[in-house]
């Protein structure tokens, strides 16, 4: 699986599990939703994220299908 892949994945399942957590736990978990979406965001603009670091480290490789089709 790609770093890509992974990192969407990663994304959304963070964002289930604080809004659960805030729906259950506690509403500042929403705070942890506002960071992924500001990181989200400003990987958009930047290309560089650090959740991609981490995948890269544990062995995950970029996806080489980056021809647009």
């Amino acid at each position: 699986m790609s770093i890509e892949r992974m990192l969407r994945g990663i994304a959304g399942a963070f964002i289930i599990l604080s809004l659960a957590l805030a729906r259950f736990h506690s509403e500042w978990w929403l705070l942890f939703t506002l960071f992924i979406g500001v990181n989200l965001l400003q990987s958009a603009f930047t290309n560089w994220c650090p959740m991609m670091n981490i995948l890269r480290f544990a062995g995950f490789k970029n996806c080489s299908c980056d021809v647009e089709k």
